[in-house]
C-alpha cells in the first residue's frame, strides 16, 4: 500500500551539488520501485514522513509558480530525477513531469533526465522539442530474477532497453546508467553488448551502501548469494576500495578498446579517510 499526498513546493528547480548537474527537478518525493539499495531514503529526513518505510509513500508536487526556464544559462545542467524516479508509476495519472517538460522549450541549459521506467517513451512528443536534452535509463542487470529481488517495482530490463533502442530511432539522445554495480553480480559487459547500439555513451557508478540500507543489501546478499557475502562484507564493513580498483581498470580498458565513450563515478561515500586497497589492481 502505497500513501499519496499533494504538497506544495515553491519551486521544482533546486541547486545540486551533484557532479554533473547544476539543478536537479524532483517532481516527487518518495519513489514506490523500493529498490532495496535506493540512496535517496535520506530524503526522510526532510519531510514528515521520517518514520515512514521508503517505498510505502509519494508525495505529489504542485507548484503555482510560473518557472521561467530560459533564464537559465545555458552552460549549466538541469537533471530531471535525482532522488526520486519522474516516470515512477504516479506519474501516469498525475503528468507532473510532463508538465514541467511542456514549458521547457524554450530552455538553454543542457536537460537530463534520468529513469528507471519506459514509461518515458510517453513524452517523446515534448523531449524532441527541448533544444539540448539527453534521456538516460539505469540499468545493472540482465537478468530480470535479479532485477524482481532488488528493484520489484521498477520496469522489466527487456521494456527499459526497448525504450532505450526507441528514443535512440527517434533521434533523441541517450545514455545507459549502469547502476548500481553490485560486486560480482553485475555483468557490465553482457549489458553493454546487450545495449551498445542504442546509447551514445554509459555511465558507470558503483553499489554505495551507508546508512539504514547498509545491512538490508548485506543481508539480501548473506540469504540469496551466499557465495558473495565475504566480497561483500570486505568492501562495505572493512572498506577494502581494491575490487573498485581492479573494476574500474577492466571497465576503462574494455571501454577503450570498444571505442565506447564512459564515464566514471566510483566510490562516493565509500572512501573516506582510512579506506583500505590492499595493493592488487
Amino acid at each position: 500500500m502505497i500513501t499519496v499526498n499533494e504538497i506544495m513546493v515553491g519551486s521544482y528547480v533546486s541547486a545540486s551539488k551533484l557532479p554533473d548537474a547544476d539543478y536537479v527537478i524532483n517532481p516527487y518525493v518518495g519513489c514506490p520501485h523500493k529498490c532495496i539499495y535506493c540512496y535517496a531514503e535520506f530524503m526522510k529526513r526532510f519531510t514528515q514522513h521520517t518514520s515512514d518505510e521508503w517505498g510505502t509513500f509519494i508525495d505529489i508536487k504542485k507548484c503555482d509558480k510560473t518557472i521561467d526556464y530560459a533564464s537559465y544559462p545555458d552552460e549549466s545542467t538541469i537533471l530531471i530525477g535525482s532522488v526520486t524516479d519522474a516516470y515512477n508509476p504516479y506519474e501516469k495519472q498525475y503528468e507532473i513531469t510532463r508538465n514541467i517538460l511542456s514549458k521547457m522549450d524554450s530552455c538553454n541549459a543542457q536537460i537530463e533526465i534520468l529513469t528507471k521506467s519506459d514509461l518515458v517513451l510517453r513524452d517523446i512528443d515534448l523531449i524532441k522539442k527541448i533544444k539540448n536534452i539527453k534521456v538516460g535509463l539505469s540499468l545493472n542487470t540482465t537478468n530480470d530474477v535479479f532485477r524482481k529481488q532488488t528493484e520489484p517495482f521498477a520496469s522489466s530490463i527487456s521494456r527499459r532497453i526497448e525504450a532505450l533502442k526507441t528514443l535512440k530511432s527517434e533521434g533523441i539522445s541517450t545514455y545507459l546508467f549502469m547502476s548500481p554495480i553490485f560486486p560480482e553480480l553485475t555483468n557490465f559487459k553482457e549489458i553493454i553488448e546487450d545495449t551498445k547500439k542504442y546509447f551514445d555513451y554509459v555511465c558507470f557508478e558503483n553499489l554505495n551502501l551507508r546508512g539504514a540500507y547498509l545491512p538490508k543489501v548485506i543481508d539480501f546478499i548473506r540469504n540469496n548469494y551466499p557465495e558473495h557475502f565475504n566480497l561483500f562484507d570486505e568492501i562495505y564493513r572493512s572498506k577494502n576500495i581494491s575490487y573498485w580498483e581492479r573494476l574500474k581498470k577492466e571497465i576503462t580498458e574494455y571501454c577503450t578498446n570498444q571505442g565506447i565513450e564512459h564515464r566514471m563515478y566510483f566510490y562516493h561515500e565509500l572512501i573516506k579517510k582510512g579506506a583500505k586497497n590492499d595493493g592488487n589492481k
